[in-house]
């Protein structure tokens, strides 16, 4: 690979991971009880709990929505990176590496 090419494929690298850092993946859980914030990066933003939906009696059920939530917002964050990565991923593969 030549210092071109590499340079290259770190521009659109470092492009791709300012992309990740805006955006923003939003998941409710426990019909609004629960809303998780998280980056591209995986990285939580903000984590808002309802008040009017908390059961003090049945706390569990806001852990496994929070849990649910966390879970489905890295998943998705997940998804969205390997999306964004797969040009950089084939550029890889041209250039036989």
């Amino acid at each position: 690979m030549s210092r071109f090419d590499q340079a290259k494929m770190l521009m659109q690298a470092r492009k791709v991971q300012k992309e990740l850092q805006k955006q923003i993946i939003t998941v409710e859980k426990g019909d609004g009880a629960v809303k998780v914030e998280i980056t591209g990066e995986q990285k939580i933003k903000k984590i808002h709990i309802d008040p009017d939906y908390v059961d003090l009696d049945d706390i569990r059920e806001l852990e496994r929505n929070i849990e649910e939530a966390v879970k489905e917002a890295i998943a998705e964050s997940q998804k969205i990176a390997a999306e964004k990565m797969q040009p950089l991923m084939g550029s890889l593969g041209d250039l036989g590496l």
